[in-house]
């Protein structure tokens, strides 16, 4: 019986990431959390245990773009990839690292490419975007530390290669260590253009 109850809950957090992940790829919902309470609302699954985890959702998403996205969704992290890798060309002063869902290939229509970069201020990083000609919007973003404290960064975000871009700036010293991923708490992988372009010529 209880094995039974086991299997079930299972199928339960199954099929409320599913829900969940097309909320995330259809609807342009960047919160997972967001997603899951709304999956959860839409199939009455609010009072049934435990939802799925973050892990569980971004599984999620990456079945639903192979099952649905197919070659066009392959096409798109592609040129998403290829945007990504000019933009770090252009910034390569700044040791920038891809990171997020065009690294991981959970990219969709509605995401943008994330980049980390490390510099001894932000307004460093805007009087070169200035520089260059690029028009950005500013923005700030909390992420967390190894030491559970939540820490506020600037970035900017722009267009390139019909492509938007999400710089996020750290401090030089903030190379060493990657904040903590919203999605599994464990440090975000980074890579840097090497990487990227050897992700590029795999494909």
């Amino acid at each position: 019986m209880k094995r039974k109850r086991s299997n079930e809950s299972e199928r339960e957090r199954r099929i409320v990431a599913q829900e969940a992940a097309r909320i995330i790829v259809n609807h342009g919902v960047r919160d997972y959390r967001v997603a899951k309470q709304k999956a959860a609302d839409r199939l009455g699954m609010n009072n049934r245990g435990s939802l799925p985890g973050n892990p569980e959702i971004e599984a999620a998403v990456a079945e639903h773009l192979q099952i649905f996205g197919g070659e066009s969704h392959e096409d798109h992290l592609r040129l998403m990839r290829v945007a990504a890798l000019s933009a770090m060309e252009l910034l390569s002063a700044h040791s920038p690292r891809l990171v997020g869902p065009v690294l991981v290939g959970t990219a969709d229509e509605n995401s943008a490419v994330n980049l980390h970069v490390f510099a001894d201020s932000a307004e460093t990083l805007a009087m070169e975007l200035a520089e260059i000609g690029i028009k950005y919007r500013p923005y700030e973003r909390r992420l967390k530390s190894r030491r559970g404290q939540i820490e506020l960064y600037s970035g900017f975000e722009f267009h390139h290669s019909n492509t938007t871009i999400q710089v996020t700036v750290f401090p030089i010293d903030g190379i060493r260590q990657a904040p903590m991923s919203p999605i599994d708490g464990k440090p975000m992988k980074r890579v840097d253009t090497n990487a990227v372009q050897q992700l590029l010529e795999h494909v």
